[in-house]
C-alpha cells in the first residue's frame, strides 16, 4: 500500500497494445521517479483526454460512466478506440495500492503519444483528496464568464471540441483566475448567445419550484457540454425523490431566480452557491447534505 499510486497503461488502444508489454496492459510504477517523456503529446500539446475519478472507501464511483465518457472523449479526438477492459483494470489496481482513505481521486489519462509516433500513452494516477468538507457546506462565489462562443458549437465547428474531456485545460485554468481577481471562487461559463453552460471544472444544477434541473448536452438540448458523471447520478438521487429532474436551455436570470443552485463534479461533489457576481444566492442546506450523503454512499 502506499500513498500514492500511478499505473503506467502500456495497451491503452482496443487494438494497438505495445509489442512485448506486460500481459495485463499495464504495471505499476514509481510515482515519485520521471515517467513522462517531453515530447510526449500530452506534455507538449495537451493532445488526448483524461477523466477524474472519486474513490470512497476504496470504492470508485461511477466507473462504467468514466470509462464511456473516456471513449467518447477519445472519439471526438479522433484518438484510437481505448480498450476499457484494460482502463478498468488499471484503475481497480491503482485503488487497491492506495492506502485506505475515506476519500481519494484517480485521474486516467490517454495521450495521443509520442510526437512523430504511432502509438499512445497512457496512465493512472492516484491520491488522497483534500478535506471538500468545507466548501460542501459553506459553498462557493461564482462569477458568470462569456465562453465566446454559440451554444450549439458542436454543430459549427466540431473541431473545438465541445463535449470532449480534454487535457487542454489553460482556458479553464485563466478562467479560475479571473474569478479569483473578481473576489469568487469559481466560474459558470454561458454562451455567446446567452445560455448556461458549465463551470470550469463542473457542471451546472439548479432547483426551482421543486424541479432540479442542469443544462443539457448535444443529445439532450443540443448545448455542447461535457456530459456529468456526477450530474447523472444526482439525477438518479432526484428521481427517487420526486425532484422532477429536467434538462433545459437556460438564462443567466433563469439561474439567478433559482431556489438553489450547484457545482457537482468527481472531486467535490455537490457544492452549493452561495453568491453569483457577487449577489447572494439563496442555499439549501438539507438538499445539499441530502446530495452529498447520497454521492458518499454510492458503492459504484
Amino acid at each position: 500500500m502506499s500513498h500514492t499510486a500511478l499505473v503506467i497503461v502500456t495497451g491503452p488502444a482496443a487494438d494497438n497494445a505495445t509489442p512485448g508489454a506486460p500481459a495485463p496492459g499495464f504495471h505499476l510504477a514509481d510515482p515519485d521517479l520521471p515517467q513522462l517523456r517531453v515530447t510526449d503529446l500530452a506534455a507538449s500539446r495537451g493532445d488526448g483526454v483524461f477523466e477524474s475519478i472519486s474513490v470512497i472507501d476504496g470504492h470508485p464511483h461511477a466507473l462504467e460512466a468514466h470509462l464511456n465518457r473516456l471513449a467518447q472523449s477519445a472519439a471526438i479526438l479522433d484518438l484510437p478506440r481505448p480498450g476499457l477492459p484494460v482502463w478498468e483494470a488499471a484503475i481497480l489496481r491503482v485503488v487497491e495500492e492506495l492506502d485506505p482513505t475515506r476519500e481519494a481521486s484517480l485521474r486516467a489519462v490517454y495521450s495521443r503519444g509520442i510526437e512523430g509516433g504511432s502509438t499512445p500513452t497512457g496512465w493512472v494516477y492516484g491520491a488522497p483528496s483534500p478535506d471538500y468538507s468545507a466548501v460542501r457546506s459553506a459553498g462557493v462565489g461564482v462569477v458568470l464568464l462569456d465562453r465566446g462562443y454559440r451554444h450549439d458549437i458542436q454543430h459549427t465547428a466540431p473541431w473545438l471540441l465541445a463535449g470532449a474531456k480534454t487535457l487542454s485545460y489553460a482556458v479553464n485554468r485563466a478562467a479560475l483566475r479571473e474569478a479569483n481577481r473578481r473576489g469568487a471562487d469559481d466560474v459558470i461559463f454561458v454562451s455567446a448567445d446567452g445560455y448556461i453552460l458549465e463551470g470550469a471544472t463542473s457542471s451546472v444544477l439548479f432547483m426551482v419550484a421543486g424541479r432540479l434541473l442542469t443544462p443539457g448536452t448535444a443529445e439532450t438540448t443540443g448545448i455542447g457540454i461535457l456530459e456529468g458523471t456526477t450530474q447523472g447520478d444526482v439525477f438518479r438521487w432526484a428521481e427517487e425523490n420526486n425532484l422532477s429532474p429536467t434538462t433545459v436551455m437556460a438564462t443567466p436570470d433563469d439561474l439567478r431566480g433559482s431556489d438553489a443552485a450547484w457545482l457537482v463534479s468527481s472531486s467535490r461533489h455537490a457544492v452549493p452557491i452561495r453568491s453569483i457576481d457577487g449577489q447572494p444566492h439563496p442555499l439549501d442546506a438539507g438538499i445539499t447534505s441530502a446530495i452529498n450523503s447520497y454521492l458518499a454512499g454510492r458503492t459504484s
